[in-house]
């Protein structure tokens, strides 16, 4: 129904311009394209917005150039048909399909164009993307930590409906579900009030979109900005679709100090492992240590000798054995 009402507004625009230029048909053949141009400026307008204005805009600029210089020749040689029965509707179709080919032809021409090194040089001074924040990585709480450091451009945006969500865990009967939320909140009005930070609320919402994670996706694709998380999940999904993601969970892990095989830790053993004899510690950072013959020595403190290190897309995971006096 939306597109029945654009597509009738376009011809309702069209026949009230041609219906005018065809009066004035004594001043030349020029007043003629007057329908066409006007065509030409909605044509421009919806197939842009088909296509989500993601082009450079020379494309767009291309785009209306041919798509008048279609409507030219479509004009010159419709003009001979407007005197026989029935020439309206030709002279429509012919302008319309010309414009078409013209804005077709003229979008790829521009899109060329806007690949040349000198519309890039002059990108370079844009400002940095928007970083979309997801539900996860405001609970997460290390985000004013990493604006404060400096490592994060940009303005930082929080959807409406993330908020809502928020909101809705903050009210929730789980009293650690409700202490996520309201720590959320907290982070928010942290990022709020910080003048290092540009902050920003956004309400644009997509009604038709049910997941959350699906709507921080269209967003980004909308206002061309990053998601900024720690979920690994939309992390992969956004990827997929094109979307650039900021993970703070693969920040830090990759501002881990490196540990090599060899070397000596000094842990303690906080649990038993999954495999047999296994005990588990962890580092001040959080990185797990799988201690082999760890688990007769649970909650005390010893001495390790590295033996492997596991990167996994989680995190990295370091395999170390009891050191002995020998060692």
């Amino acid at each position: 129904m939306k597109w029945f009402l654009r597509i009738a507004v376009a011809l309702v625009v069209f026949y009230g311009a041609f219906m005018y230029a065809s009066l004035h048909m004594e001043g030349g053949i020029w007043l003629i394209l007057l329908p066409g141009i006007a065509e030409a400026c909605l044509l421009l307008v919806f197939i842009g917005e088909i296509r989500g204005l993601k082009f450079h805009p020379m494309a767009y600029v291309g785009g209306f150039l041919g798509a008048i210089l279609g409507l030219v020749i479509g004009s010159l040689l419709g003009y001979v048909l407007l005197r026989l029965e029935g020439g309206l509707f030709l002279f429509i179709l012919i302008n319309s399909l010309f414009a078409y080919m013209g804005y077709t032809i003229g979008h790829a021409w521009g899109k060329e164009m806007g690949d040349l090194p000198i519309f890039h040089q002059k990108a370079q001074g844009d400002q940095p993307k928007r970083k979309i924040l997801d539900t996860s990585v405001i609970i997460d709480g290390r985000n004013p930590d990493v604006c404060d450091a400096g490592f994060i451009e940009g303005t930082l945006v929080a959807p409406q409906f993330i908020l809502n969500e928020l909101q809705h865990i903050a009210d929730s009967s789980d009293p650690l579900k409700r202490t996520r939320g309201r720590r959320g909140l907290d982070i928010l009005n942290r990022l709020q009030k910080n003048p290092q930070v540009q902050f920003e609320i956004v309400d644009k919402d997509f009604p038709k979109i049910k997941e959350v994670d699906s709507k921080l996706i269209a967003l980004a694709k909308d206002i061309d900005a990053d998601v900024l998380t720690n979920d690994f999940n939309l992390n992969k999904v956004a990827q997929i679709q094109g979307v650039n993601v900021l993970n703070i969970n693969q920040l830090a892990n990759a501002v881990k100090p490196i540990v090599l095989p060899g070397e000596s830790l000094s842990v303690t053993i906080a649990k038993q492992g999954k495999e047999k004899g296994q005990g588990v510690a962890y580092l001040e950072d959080g990185t797990m240590v799988v201690v082999e013959q760890g688990e007769p020595l649970l909650s005390k403190s010893v001495e390790v000798t590295v033996t492997s290190i596991l990167q996994t897309p989680a995190g990295r995971m370091i395999f170390a054995a009891p050191k002995t006096n020998g060692s």
